[in-house]
């Protein structure tokens, strides 16, 4: 039951670069990559994940809304 767990909080911390991989550019991917990574290290001491998480699914929003703003021209 344990790994349920784990994989349920590596999925939620790898979230913003699985977003970002909706966007067009490399550079938000590297970027959520290194986030996601920063937030699971610092995920062992409670609270201490919200930062590099927050920062990593905001560059992967901005990141998706300018492909969809360049894809219809918006």
């Amino acid at each position: 039951m344990g790994w349920i767990m784990t994989a349920g909080w590596l999925l939620l911390l790898f979230l913003p670069f699985l977003v970002s991989l909706f966007g067009k550019a490399q550079m938000p991917r590297l970027l959520c990559f290194v986030c996601s990574v920063m937030a699971m290290l610092f995920g062992a001491i409670p609270y201490q994940a919200v930062l590099p998480w927050m920062f990593g699914i905001a560059i992967a929003a901005i990141s998706v809304r300018e492909r969809i703003r360049s894809a219809y021209g918006l």
